[in-house]
This record gives structure tokens, sequence and C-alpha cells, in this order.
């Protein structure tokens, strides 16, 4: 066992003639990666959802009397009234509901309840 010890002590030892070891990398280096992995988060996951909130935030500028409108929560509806930060929505004959402007979702064009051709209620493709 001593023998062992002796032999690894010897074969893991620097030798004298050896360089000096390497110093750790600088603080450049270790900022590069770093600058990186910043700069594909931001064109990846920060630009296009800005992107998307200008996109709704210019429909919703855009948002006029008689629009058909589709909800965050499902409901679709005509816009009655725009009152600041809420619109009034008809979704049937007698019922108007008061919903804030930043759930709407989407302005659909023609018949909501018609079924879109491609997809059915459990979204596979006909």
């Amino acid at each position: 066992m001593k023998t062992l010890f002796a032999v690894l002590a010897i074969t893991t030892a620097a030798p004298v003639w050896a360089e000096a070891p390497k110093s750790a990398p600088g603080g450049m280096t270790m900022l590069i990666p770093w600058i990186a992995i910043l700069g594909i988060f931001y064109f990846l996951l920060i630009r296009p959802q800005q992107r998307e909130r200008q996109k709704h935030q210019t429909m919703l500028d855009a948002l006029k009397r008689g629009d058909q409108v589709l909800t965050q929560g499902g409901l679709y509806g005509t816009v009655q009234a725009i009152k600041g930060k809420t619109v009034e929505l008809k979704i049937s004959e007698d019922v108007k509901v008061l919903i804030n402007r930043g759930y709407i979702a989407q302005v659909v064009q023609g018949d909501p309840a018609a079924v879109d051709p491609e997809v059915v209620a459990n979204g596979a493709a006909r």
C-alpha cells in the first residue's frame, strides 16, 4: 500500500522544469458566453413578445362600434360602446356585458357560429 502512495505522489508531482500553471480566464472571456445567452433570449423570447403586445394594442386602439370580437374568456359579441378601459359587448338580443378592453382577444370577421372547415370541435383536421 505504501508503494502505491509513493508511485502516485511521484507521478502527480510536477517536475521542476514544468511550466507555471495557467491563470484563470480573464473577465472578458467569461463575459462573452453570458452576452451571447442574453442576445439569444432577447431575439427568441423578448422581441417576439413585444411585437405581439404591440400588434394587440394596435388592434385595441382600432376597435370601433359594430366590430364583432372574441374575448379571452371565449365570448363572441358585438361592440356597442367603448368607455375608456371598458367595452360594452352585446352577446345576444337582451344581454349586454361590460368587459375590460384588454380582455378582447381578437376582432372576428363573418359569422362566429360557422365552423372553420379545417378544424372540428376536438381540434382534429377534417
